[in-house]
């Protein structure tokens, strides 16, 4: 496995409780910027070491923790935030990008596990471009962030921000489809009305002339006007541009350098296999050469794409990009699965050869997990925190290879699903911040259940809420940087269900170790090859122990181990 190598470590910074300048989740420091003060002491014990235990038992080995890793890569755990629910600056509803800065310092506050922010390392912006509708997948104009969403100094000042406390920002980059708004799209429209095959906009969309039968398994509508078909796979109101068209390749290529030039990080791509509709192999090529067109302005870019399919289809497009990993996710993924008690060693095994195949393919090659997101149910309505399932599904993709990504509110335990009123809208709800953000739920929306157990300004100051969990699950991951990025090998525990693998990275080896049961195990690891380690931290709802090579763990409980 090929990493890139970066060794950049931070001392520990001992925060106070009670910061001069900050105040509650909801009030504004005199940075702009949100402050978290409360549970400033959560996560250490009175010598001002981390506990990272769930019950604040197990002593956590120094040689682990002393010194905090600033993610210089791209392995890193990042945030997905559907903008308009997630923080109102303007009191308007709608959330936006100046939320988003208000709320950094609960994101990430620059202090490397400071144990008061949650501790991203990168954020995922939904759509930000102008668009009539709320999710803002059908865009009007790409060189314009949508009004409700703030502007483009908005958007450089959260930049700007994130930059400065080592946070990446990726843009939701849809770009199979546009909004029928789109000044492109009008100009299509009108070429064809009258009749102008010479103008250069007449087939910037995929078309069927009059008279003509469409291929089959497509969907088309009729273009306003005139008797010609437009493609629209997704709604009528998001048609399709033509990617034979060397003017269409120009003009999205021509937008992502801009928004590189302004200083985002990367994109997160919208339907890439869709480009071109049930061709996977022309689909896979046009990735190739726009992500060598964007290497060749940004090297480091971070890209990764929704190729939402089974395994089969997304090694196809991983010669381009990382594509994110939907066998793991939702409720029948390998994740939420294997923490019902599931055999931890399928999970693991299954991310050995996952790996091992796609870096065969591309040296940046990574798995990018993720339980939920806003396309899908949230993980807490089918993992449920009583029964330690959230927190155990947590471990398992937070803990791995790669650079896995949370769904906004997640570690809160917000709750939201389609429902009887079949609507996207219920998965993307309003974040629960409990201190008077009149932030509003999306149009729509009609989710009448609990949403979460305790809001955000609730958890803050619980030691034992799941935010406080993620908090110390991220401080972990960093802490040990083999996990994110080393030699992956799974594992092969005989005869139980505990399961884990080992990772090699820069002479170091750290082995995660996980008991997804509700029972304590106890394994050797003599029996997978372990002659010797150490505990470097445990995270659970039990304890562990490790006497020679007998590990013990509670039931839903994980280690991490030095080796050697």
């Amino acid at each position: 496995m090929k990493k890139r190598v970066f060794a950049m470590l931070l001392t520990m910074l001992l925060l106070l409780s009670g910061c001069a300048g900050k105040t509650g989740p909801g009030g504004d420091s005199a940075d702009g910027t949100n402050g978290d003060t409360a549970g400033a002491e959560e996560g250490r014990d009175k010598t001002g070491k981390y506990l990272l235990a769930a019950n604040g038992e197990a002593v956590i080995n120094d040689g682990g923790l002393t010194g905090a890793v600033a993610a210089e890569d791209n392995y890193r755990v990042f945030y997905e935030i559907f903008v308009g629910s997630f923080s109102d600056s303007d009191g308007d509803g709608v959330g936006d990008l100046r939320g988003i800065i208000n709320r950094m310092d609960y994101l990430n506050d620059g202090v490397d596990n400071s144990g008061l922010s949650l501790g991203v390392e990168g954020i995922w912006l939904s759509p930000i471009f102008a668009s009539q509708s709320y999710h803002k997948y059908d865009v009007d104009d790409y060189y314009k962030i949508d009004p409700a969403f703030g502007t483009e100094e908005d958007l450089r000042q959260l930049v700007d921000v994130c930059h400065d406390r080592n946070v990446k920002v990726i843009l939701d980059m849809v770009i199979n489809h546009t909004g029928p708004n789109n000044d492109w799209f009008n100009a299509f429209r009108d070429a064809h009305i009258n009749g102008d095959t010479e103008d250069p906009y007449y087939d910037f969309y995929t078309f069927v002339p009059a008279g003509e039968t469409p291929p089959a398994g497509r969907t088309f509508a009729r273009l306003p006007g005139t008797d010609d078909l437009y493609e629209c796979n997704f709604s009528p109101s998001m048609p399709e541009l033509n990617y034979d068209n060397e003017e269409v390749r120009k003009a999205v290529l021509d937008v992502a350098k801009y928004y590189l030039d302004l200083g985002v990080d990367g994109f997160r791509f919208d339907a890439a296999k869709y480009i071109y509709y049930g061709d996977d192999g022309k689909s896979a090529e046009f990735w190739k050469w726009f992500m060598g067109e964007l290497r060749a302005v940004k090297p480091d870019i971070y890209t990764v794409a929704e190729v939402w399919d089974s395994d089969g289809v997304t090694d196809i497009y991983f010669p381009a990009l990382n594509c994110f990993n939907f066998t793991t996710s939702q409720t029948s993924g390998l994740i939420a699965t294997t923490a019902r008690a599931g055999d931890v060693n399928k999970y693991t095994g299954y991310v050995d050869s996952y790996l091992e195949r796609v870096e065969s393919m591309n040296e940046n090659a990574m798995i990018v997990p993720f339980i939920a997101n806003h396309d899908t149910d949230r993980a807490a309505g089918y993992l449920t925190e009583a029964s330690g399932m959230m927190k155990m599904a947590a471990n398992l993709y937070i803990l791995s290879s790669g650079s896995p990504f949370i769904y906004y509110g997640e570690e809160l335990g917000a709750r939201g699903s389609r429902g009887g009123a079949d609507t996207d809208a219920n998965r993307r709800l309003k974040m629960e911040w409990g201190d008077g953000d009149t932030v509003a739920d999306p149009v729509g929306a009609d989710y009448d259940h609990d949403r979460v157990s305790a809001t955000a300004a609730e958890q803050m100051g619980d030691g034992d809420s799941l935010l406080s969990y993620y908090k110390k699950l991220i401080m972990i991951r960093k802490a040990n940087p083999a996990i994110a990025r080393g030699d992956y090998t799974a594992l092969s525990f005989t005869d139980t269900k505990v399961g884990g693998f080992t990772s090699a990275y820069e002479g170091q080896t750290v082995a995660v170790i996980h008991n997804t049961s509700d029972s304590e195990q106890s394994v050797d690891l003599k029996s997978v090859g372990i002659d010797s380690a150490s505990l470097n931290a445990s995270i659970g709802l039990g304890t562990a122990t490790l006497e020679g090579t007998t590990l013990t763990l509670g039931g839903k409980t994980s280690v991490v181990l030095s080796v050697g």
